[in-house]
């Protein structure tokens, strides 16, 4: 069984490109694959491989600057969901676009449990989901204001545009995402903004979902994740959704149910937008994955969901 570790940690990194020859080493020595990246403020990344091989990277980035209570998530994969190892210089670890937003320096309060559940039950609180549109649309808190985000960059303006309305009769602020990097960087940025009283789900849907127990849960549907299970529920169960292979989208059962829906082709929702060629690029691709898993293999084509949307950096959470 492989061992996939999500992790990140906000961090101030003086001269991160100084960091990123030892991980890779670490990484690449130890025979683990997928993808970190690395900017000033921290580290943030998915990467794969056996239980032991993972230890040995968590200690090295322990080491790293702010990063001893380093934050991660495991799951498992029968066969290794990565093709290599990279470890990236960025900008940001997860892209706000916004100059001098420092979440080392400033963020908001850290709610679990049975306290997140009051905390969003109050009149005073105002809850806002900073995940996009697609993830949303299978899964959210009760009372949570959907942003409609195309990408967690379109956020700031969203926020900017519609705060006073958001704002009205509202005294505190609670955000929440699928593992907590986008609503702690969220909370940096509504501090910077002068909103005081700012909270964040500590751990992400993910920890909620696993830890509460679903008789006295706040949360409805599923949680679109960044890897093959493509959506959990209660106790990280795995969802009723699948992942269309031609938007790479999550696909429900009424969704799959439709004379639109072709498995590892399209979905309604991407029926109609590819060519012919391309259409039947995919169906071949599908085949070869199939004939893969029947022989045990990862084929070197499998697709999983968007890494995040921008599409170029680790799984977001």
């Amino acid at each position: 069984m492989i061992r996939v570790c999500a992790l990140y940690r906000f961090a101030s990194f003086a001269d991160p490109a100084s960091l990123r020859e030892p991980l890779l080493a670490v990484a690449e020595a130890n025979g683990i694959r997928g993808t970190l990246l690395l900017a000033s403020e921290g580290i943030n990344g998915t990467v794969a491989g056996s239980h032991d091989a993972i230890e040995m990277l968590l200690a090295h980035i322990r080491t790293l600057p702010g990063c001893a209570d380093l934050d991660y998530k495991d799951s498992t994969a029968e066969t290794m969901p990565f093709h290599r190892m990279k470890v990236r210089l960025k900008r940001e670890i997860v892209s706000m676009g916004v100059d001098g937003i420092d979440p080392t320096r400033e963020v908001g309060t850290y709610v679990a449990g049975e306290a997140w559940n009051a905390l969003i039950a109050d009149p005073d609180t105002l809850l806002i989901d900073t995940r996009n549109d697609y993830e949303v649309a299978i899964g959210t808190f009760d009372g949570a204001v959907d942003p409609g985000t195309k990408s967690f960059r379109d956020f700031p303006d969203w926020f900017r545009e519609n705060r006073d309305q958001l704002m009205a009769g509202k005294s505190k602020v609670a955000m929440f995402c699928t593992g907590g990097i986008r609503c702690e960087k969220a909370t940096a940025f509504l501090k910077a903004e002068g909103v005081a009283d700012v909270f964040h789900l500590d751990g992400g849907i993910l920890k909620y979902l696993e830890t509460m127990p679903e008789e006295r849960s706040r949360w409805n549907g599923e949680c679109f994740v960044f890897d093959a299970r493509v959506a959990v529920g209660h106790g990280l169960a795995p969802g009723n959704h699948a992942l269309c292979h031609g938007c790479r989208m999550p696909v429900g059962p009424e969704e799959r149910a439709s004379p639109l829906y072709v498995e590892g082709v399209s979905c309604p929702a991407c029926h109609g937008t590819r060519d012919a060629d391309r259409l039947a690029a995919y169906a071949e691709r599908h085949r070869q994955e199939r004939l893969a898993a029947a022989r045990g293999e990862a084929h070197v084509g499998a697709r999983f969901p968007v890494q995040d949307e921008s599409r170029d950096e680790p799984r977001e959470r």
